[in-house]
């Protein structure tokens, strides 16, 4: 399996960017996908994931109602759409992937790496 992550940037506060996480190796039905971000200086964080399955999502709650995350069937791609930006979510963001019928939150759930992509929030 290989995630290759796209679209971050730099952006001034209240500015919205879409990331987006390509999939490819596999057959991602049965697949739960994520997206975690990683601040300098701070440990990895959950951010959002979603059943590739039945599209069901799960967000952290300093996201909630601003990040919305999806998926895109036919382009084996996984979104993360973040409006409202605020400089507190400057971070490198990685997808990952895991075999699962659940929304998993821990790293340490996930066997699928990409690369990560930098969002840097201007004030």
């Amino acid at each position: 399996v290989q995630l290759q992550a796209s679209g971050g940037g730099l952006v001034q506060a209240g500015g919205s960017l879409r990331l987006s996480c390509a999939a490819s190796g596999s057959t991602f039905s049965s697949y739960a996908m994520a997206w975690f971000r990683q601040a300098p200086g701070k440990e990895r964080e959950f951010v959002a994931a979603i059943n590739w399955s039945n599209g069901m999502t799960y967000y952290a709650d300093s996201v909630k109602g601003r990040f919305t995350i999806s998926r895109d069937n036919v382009k084996n791609t996984v979104y993360l759409q973040t409006n409202s930006l605020k400089p507190e979510d400057t971070a490198v963001y990685y997808c990952a992937a895991t075999i699962s019928n659940r929304r998993p939150r821990k790293g340490y759930e996930y066997d699928y790496w990409g690369q990560g992509t930098l969002v840097t929030v201007s004030s």
